[in-house]
């Protein structure tokens, strides 16, 4: 028995050596014509398959492939549709009346018009803006208005790790669940890989409703990293809403030696804004538990109090159950209106080529642009590929910085001391194409200025990456930003 398996084993072994070039061919025929995809994508999956023969396919099956990406998202896709199918006819009445505070920011209008068109996404001008830079000061917030929950909480992570952090609000969860406060817990299979079952299973027990986006097929095996939920928001009471780039897990807090202090950003939003999260909340859900909140309207119930908030926002998304790339757009938008600066903070720097284009023709036009990445790695071959980007902007003439204190995880980007993009949206491929995000667009000096000064002060942690620094680096280096950077599609 045993021999006739290894005559098979090898029967097969040698057919495909023998036939290696034609299933090259034929395989590289597939990932050409199958679907639609980027050109310098495509020709990076067939430079792997040919170095690679057959394991570059393999590859591209696990972490490159969408072959069923129209029939995976088709329901969530007819739902909002369904959803905002009548809200488009208030946008266009809206649209008519569309006033601005500050005549100054006229010149973002069209952004404004475009995020309603394009993304469904209303403006509103009643907000307060609080802005979260250190961990223990966002989770310390977050568990306080968790406390004051009256109705629900619908909590939404990229990832949660089983540790101390998530035990305290796994605790205080519980204990308003037994107030008799509504909670849902939703969360990504991939960034949440490290959860138990049990763990889930016990907030079920305890009358906490869970919910798991695009489940791994085989169990704690995560092939799928494409498609993941890298949204991080929190509603509460339809009243108080959290979004940024915070996850759930000690390293947030500042307690992981491998990165040390964490410096990110997160917004704590109070006014009508938090109901376009509370709505981007709920369609994630139905998706993922299969269910129809929409049918529940107090969870859309406008809270009645009084506020105090002047700060426009716009809660727009983006991912690949839609064509368009809302928070792509933004950011390149952003940048061909800025007049003196461009603000940018990310930890992944790997553009597209108009991202890359546009901030290279600003920097040349004489606007200050000024770009901030983390000095240490989370995941290797991105930070090589973001060095190796960041020179390209060096060379024409963008001042460039490697945050020293820490690892930098903020996602921001503002212009001018007037409008701002931030959320969870990194600025590279993945989450501009691949991944699902949420952000939030600010049109607040007194915020974006905030948001601003932050960002100054972290230079001063610095160290600022001149052309002759960045031209001193070693072949080493040099190496592993080639490399990175031609792999950076698949990244």
């Amino acid at each position: 028995m045993t021999e006739s398996v290894w005559q098979t084993i090898s029967a097969v072994y040698n057919f495909v050596m023998d036939n290696l070039l034609i299933i090259n061919i034929f395989l590289s025929l597939l990932i050409i014509f199958f679907q639609r995809r980027n050109p310098q994508t495509v020709w990076t999956w067939l430079l792997l398959l040919y170095f690679i023969p057959i394991l570059g396919f393999i590859l591209y099956l696990l972490v490159g492939q969408d072959f069923h990406k129209s029939r995976m998202f088709k329901a969530k896709e007819i739902e909002g549709e369904l959803k905002y199918a009548v809200r488009r006819q208030e946008e266009n009445i809206y649209r008519k009346k569309l006033r601005l505070a500050n005549p100054e920011m006229g010149r973002f209008k069209d952004l404004i018009l475009y995020n309603l068109e394009a993304g469904q996404a209303v403006l509103t001008d009643n907000n307060d803006v609080r802005i979260y830079t250190d961990g223990r000061e966002k989770f310390r917030a977050l568990t306080q208005e968790i406390e004051r929950a009256k109705r629900y909480i619908h909590i939404q992570y990229y990832i949660i790790k089983r540790d101390e952090l998530w035990k305290e609000i796994e605790k205080v969860l519980v204990k308003k669940v037994r107030q008799g406060v509504e909670v849902r817990v939703l969360f990504d299979s991939m960034g949440c890989r490290t959860m138990r079952n049990k763990d889930w299973d016990r907030l079920e027990r305890a009358g906490i409703h869970v919910a798991e986006f695009f489940p791994a097929l085989f169990g704690p095996l995560q092939f799928r990293v494409n498609y993941r939920n890298h949204r991080k928001i929190v509603v509460i009471d339809g009243r108080i809403g959290f979004v940024g780039g915070f996850n759930v897990g000690r390293e947030y807090l500042g307690l992981d030696k491998k990165f040390g202090y964490w410096r990110d950003t997160h917004l704590c939003i109070e006014g009508a804004a938090v109901t376009s999260l509370a709505v981007r909340f709920v369609l994630d859900w139905n998706y993922a538990a299969k269910e129809n909140l929409f049918l529940e309207d107090k969870l859309f119930e406008i809270p009645q109090y009084v506020r105090n908030g002047h700060d426009p926002v716009q809660i727009i998304s983006s991912g690949p159950d839609s064509q368009i790339k809302t928070i792509h757009d933004n950011y390149l938008r952003l940048i061909h209106s800025a007049k003196h600066h461009v603000y940018i903070q990310t930890p992944y720097f790997i553009p597209d080529d108009s991202i890359l284009d546009a901030l290279k023709i600003a920097s040349r036009s004489g606007i200050d642009v000024r770009i901030m990445v983390p000095c240490k790695p989370d995941h290797p071959f991105v930070y090589w590929a973001t060095y190796s980007y960041l020179g390209d902007m060096v060379a024409a003439g963008a001042k460039c910085y490697v945050y020293d204190n820490g690892f930098l995880h903020a996602k921001t980007l503002s212009v001018d001391g007037m409008v701002a993009c931030v959320g969870t949206a990194n600025m590279d491929f993945r989450s501009f194409g691949l991944n699902f995000e949420v952000n939030a667009t600010i049109y607040s000096e007194r915020t974006v200025q905030r948001l601003e000064r932050t960002f100054e002060n972290d230079m001063t942690k610095c160290t600022h990456v001149t052309r002759k620094v960045y031209d001193q680096r070693s072949l080493l280096i040099k190496t592993k930003e080639q490399v990175s950077r031609l792999l950076s599609p698949l990244l």
